[in-house]
């Protein structure tokens, strides 16, 4: 929660004559220029945005005054009204840019790959058995639900996204097990199109959350968000043409986005049936854009 008396404080100063409460941020209107207040948490966003100049990546909103209690005060960027495909591909761009110019490579032993590798096994491992006792719970139904009835005719398509995760990590591990450097970059760690502004000034907003980790986190999670929408491969095809990857990072990413999401079981009928629904979709969309990189690699 931002600290109400210096809210008081910023308002006396910039005397607005509107304020709109729009999240977990105000957006102050005055005669002066419009600002936005933001809760002040424990990154120092002024200096990352000191690290990131000196990496002249400037696609962050002005940090006009971070002295104030609780809040940081921000310099309000406007954003445009353009089709969300257009925007995804500016976004895309910035955010190839971002990883791009923050990249450095970290020695590291290979026990820094193994634990990439037994965080991902374990997530493909718990979901396989919840499907699996999903299945024999469902399967011993004399009239089975509706949603009840969609997983058990679409069983096979979800075990089967889990069990190529698991291959694929497999051959995975063994590859990079054999190195000794892991590439790094300042990721944003909350990636949408909402965190994306662009008018005179291109903009990636909320940089509470960003560190320093694998450029694959930032993309995992922006698929997660807009798979269902956006026809991500050729926003793939538009981030690599600006960050390039190693063929085990690309692998990593196939892989993890492959696993599908765990099935939400509360709801009424229809709430049920939409959430297996939402499973099957994102299995699909998934093998659709996955499947295209394997078929070029086996040529």
């Amino acid at each position: 929660m931002m600290n109400l008396r210096s809210v008081d404080v910023i308002k006396d100063v910039y005397k607005p004559t509107k304020v709109t409460i729009k999240g977990n941020v105000q957006i102050l209107e005055s005669t002066s220029g419009n600002i936005v207040l933001k809760e002040k948490k424990e990154k120092n966003i002024r200096e990352l945005y000191d690290y990131l100049t000196s990496r002249n990546f400037l696609f962050f909103p002005p940090l006009l005054d971070d002295s104030r209690d609780g809040i940081n005060v921000y310099t309000y960027v406007p954003d445009s009204n353009i089709p969300k495909e257009q925007k995804a591909m500016d976004f895309i761009k910035i955010v190839g840019l971002l990883h791009q110019k923050t990249t450095y490579y970290k020695d590291v032993s290979s026990d820094e790959y193994k634990k990439i590798y037994e965080t991902v096994l374990s997530q493909i491992d718990y979901l396989n058995y919840f499907y699996e006792d999903l299945y024999k719970k469902y399967f011993e139904q004399i009239y089975p639900s509706p949603s009840e009835y969609l997983l058990l005719t679409n069983i096979s398509k979800i075990l089967a996204s889990l069990n190529f995760s698991r291959n694929e990590l497999e051959i995975w591990f063994e590859s990079v097990s054999k190195l000794n450097r892991y590439r790094v970059c300042q990721i944003h760690n909350n990636l949408c199109l909402e965190h994306y502004h662009k008018s005179e000034k291109e903009c990636l907003l909320s940089w509470e959350q960003s560190r320093k980790d694998s450029p694959v986190i930032d993309l995992i999670q922006f698929y997660k968000c807009v798979y269902f929408d956006l026809n991500f491969e050729v926003i793939l095809q538009e981030y690599f043409k600006v960050c390039s990857w190693s063929e085990e990072e690309k692998k990593l990413f196939f892989i993890v986005i492959s696993i599908p999401p765990k099935f939400e079981e509360k709801g009424t009928s229809f709430q049920l049936v939409k959430n297996i629904r939402e499973v099957l979709d994102y299995v699909y969309k998934t093998e659709h854009l996955v499947r295209p990189y394997y078929a070029i690699e086996k040529k």
